[in-house]
């Protein structure tokens, strides 16, 4: 059998990738077999970081899946989540390509951030929430996310810098439907998640200009006042015809941490809803990915590795793992350098293969401009050649690359 190799650290391990080989170290005198180890588990990812701390991953024998114990890990239907299943799981397909997908979502993208921007405004000028406009909005967001998700994803990393309240409050709604999606919930379910993930900050609103958004760290004033945010969202929400119970779970607790360090009531473990469980790490996903005047937006697959470190901590560990396979390894957008020297953007994702992305190359080796931008599919590559890999992920605008210039 065939071995394709790539070199990661333990963080980044996911169940479904095998482990052939840990580095510095050999299988003898591990608890492991000599062939190599499928992460199954949490406790498999727990099991190997005893004996390395980088190991290498065979991506050939490596797999992909959403098992049903993991949603039950989950607790999809418990006492405190408003999340339920009628049935089985939906296994949703990809029905169009990114090409096709780009002018819906675009179109639809648009309409969400306007109608965001217009919200804001209106909640300054007194004026109600409206939660049926804003399904309306969503609803065509939603059903794109459900065709391709890499559509928007796509597209996102190409606009330009828009108003972080504005574009944050879009981005998140098309990762809770994404991360929804991933799970199986029903179309239907999936506009009320992506609802929670456009009105969760609406509180913002009424606090005063420049409490959060400028370079410097929160004062303790500062902190509270910002945290009460979520208060004055609820508020908002309740004041609105047409709030669900679930939007109205997930805005109230999104804030809450599985060990039980988050606010306002410090609930931990499956005391938070599950949709609430979700906006939390969306929202933080969304927040360290995004430019912001105290920070520079960070590559996404580094903040994905960040939210691993959390696991068990800040975010529940199967859930984090279920979100980084809902958008992938390297996420869609995401810079990434190859084993050649030359920079890519990842364009979609291979299901089956999460370290094995499609990716179009726009640079040489020494990290010019190569203009043929050649797509490749780094699961499925033709010719007798090197096969080309990630390896490692690059920040956005490295070497000066704008992919907005390139592709806009």
């Amino acid at each position: 059998m065939a071995v394709e190799e790539v070199r990661l650290s333990v963080n980044e391990l996911q169940p479904g990738m095998f482990v052939c080989r840990l580095e510095n170290r050999p299988w003898e005198g591990t608890p492991f077999p000599l062939q190599g180890v499928m992460v199954r588990t949490v406790d498999d990812i727990i099991a190997v970081r005893r004996f390395s701390d980088y190991v290498y991953v065979d991506r050939v024998r490596s797999v992909d899946g959403t098992p049903e114990a993991v949603l039950m890990s989950l607790d999809v239907g418990g006492a405190g989540s408003r999340l339920r299943f009628s049935g089985s799981p939906t296994r949703y397909t990809v029905s169009a390509t990114v090409e096709e997908e780009l002018p819906r979502i675009r179109f639809a993208a648009n309409e969400a951030q306007r109608l965001s921007k217009r919200l804001i405004d209106d909640l300054r000028e007194g004026r109600k929430l409206s939660i049926d406009e804003i399904g309306t909005v969503v609803e065509p967001v939603v059903a794109s996310i459900i065709r391709n998700p890499d559509a928007y994803f796509w597209l996102a990393s190409l606009k330009e810098r828009d108003p972080y309240a504005y574009s944050h409050a879009v981005n998140c709604a098309a990762l809770m439907s994404a991360f929804g999606r991933h799970l199986g919930f029903p179309g239907s379910t999936l506009v009320e998640l992506a609802s929670a993930g456009m009105l969760m900050d609406l509180g913002m609103v009424e606090l005063p200009e420049g409490t959060v958004n400028h370079p410097h760290p929160l004062t303790e004033a500062q902190r509270t006042l910002a945290q009460s945010h979520v208060e004055r969202s609820l508020a908002q929400l309740d004041a609105a015809p047409g709030t669900t119970p679930l939007i109205r779970s997930a805005i109230a607790h999104h804030h809450e941490r599985h060990d039980g360090s988050g606010y306002p009531a410090g609930r931990r473990g499956f005391e938070i809803p599950l949709e609430a469980r979700m906006l939390g790490i969306v929202d933080t996903f969304d927040a360290m990915g995004s430019h912001r005047p105290h920070q520079p937006a960070a590559a996404r697959h580094h903040v994905l590795q960040v939210l691993y470190r959390e696991r068990d901590r800040l975010f529940q560990a199967e859930l984090v793992e279920q979100f980084s396979q809902s958008i992938g390894v390297y996420p869609t957008g995401s810079l990434v350098e190859l084993s050649s020297g030359e920079v890519a953007v990842v364009t979609a994702q291979n299901s089956a293969r999460r370290l094995l992305p499609k990716v179009t190359v726009l640079t040489w080796p020494d990290k010019t401009v190569n203009p043929a931008f050649r797509q490749i599919d780094l699961w499925q590559q033709a010719g007798d050649g090197p096969r080309l890999s990630i390896q490692r992920a690059l920040q956005p605008g490295a070497y000066g690359l704008d992919l907005a210039e390139f592709f806009l």
